[in-house]
């Protein structure tokens, strides 16, 4: 039974997420909000959502290992997985000079997270720390595109080019109670998956003796990257290497910022010290992979999708022999 939860919750986060973000791009679009504030909030945090929900629901319920575990592996699910099927599918690259201000700005959120660990648990003085640096980001974001109208500009497309990936092309013809139905149904749906998904995985965890914090990092965590994962892979096919690349690092910087800042503000989250060993050296090595593709413009081709995905798989195994999975 606690399978099907697990798979009910998973189906269900992936759907409601992709209503939640169909609705509001919608509703956003009927009250003639800007391209450029779609892209920044809905396209760049809405498929973040899933995380979120996730995060938040497990602090409540007290294993926020799952939390912590789920953030974690999605992010180097994100690079490893998401990158790396969409690779192998459409080879691309990206000659997006702007990302690489997100990229360095994902970097240092990730190295600052690593070392408030260090002080964990972390409590509701880390999730601040994190929710500020959050808001910076924005803050500096906006500020340096009306700092400059080339960049603004380059923004507005990118914005465009993103919700061509990620939405239909019915959107400006919603009517706005449907859009607003569909939001709601979207963001119950979320809760309510996740609550499922959360519940369903503490059990399965408890009943084979394993933590929650490697179900967070392999199930859960691959699980809730499902929506990055079509994306990039939508992105790849129309040759938009920018926003698959932006979409990963955009997700893993709201991941950290966000979802471990507010998930810190409900319930203190431990850090198991199988974290510290294995799992942050993992997770900074694979935010470092970004950087030559980001700055270099080199190509993700085959070759390296592949290689991604056989680093991932060998990652899930390693996780698998530390729980004892193997006979």
């Amino acid at each position: 039974m606690e399978y099907f939860s697990v798979i009910g919750g998973l189906i269900l986060l992936v759907i409601a997420g992709d209503k939640l973000v169909e609705g509001a791009v919608a509703i956003a679009e009927r009250l003639h909000v800007s391209k450029l504030v779609i892209g920044i909030t809905v396209v760049s945090f809405g498929t973040s959502a899933p995380e979120l929900v996730v995060g938040i629901d497990a602090a409540l319920s007290g294993v926020a290992d799952i939390a912590l575990g789920n953030v974690v592996g999605s992010n180097i699910a994100n690079v490893l997985l998401v990158l790396g099927i969409p690779a192998l599918l459409y080879p691309f690259s990206c000659d997006d000079r702007e990302i690489i201000h997100s990229l360095g700005y994902m970097l240092f959120a990730t190295i600052l997270f690593i070392i408030l660990s260090f002080f964990g648990p972390l409590h509701y003085w880390q999730g601040l720390i994190m929710i500020l640096l959050l808001v910076i980001f924005l803050y500096y974001s906006v500020r340096r595109s009306r700092r400059n109208i080339a960049i603004l500009k380059h923004d507005i497309d990118y914005a465009e080019r993103a919700l061509s990936d990620v939405t239909s092309d019915g959107n400006k013809e919603t009517p706005v109670f449907k859009a607003v139905i569909m939001t709601v149904l979207g963001l119950g749906g979320l809760m309510f998956g996740a609550h499922i998904l959360v519940d369903g995985a503490t059990v399965i965890a408890r009943t084979m003796g394993i933590s929650e914090a490697i179900i967070g990092l392999t199930i859960i965590a691959i699980g809730t990257s499902l929506p990055e994962l079509v994306t990039s892979v939508m992105a790849a096919r129309n040759k938009h290497g920018d926003v698959a690349i932006g979409n990963i690092v955009g997700s893993n910087l709201f991941n950290i910022l966000a979802i471990m800042g507010i998930t810190s503000l409900v319930a203190p989250i431990p850090i198991p010290e199988q974290f510290f060993r294995v799992d942050f050296p993992i997770l900074m090595a694979t935010s470092l992979l970004i950087v030559p593709f980001a700055i270099g413009k080199m190509k993700i081709g085959r070759k390296t999708g592949l290689g991604f995905s056989l680093i991932y798989i060998s990652y899930l195994l390693f996780l698998a022999h530390q729980a004892n999975l193997f006979i």
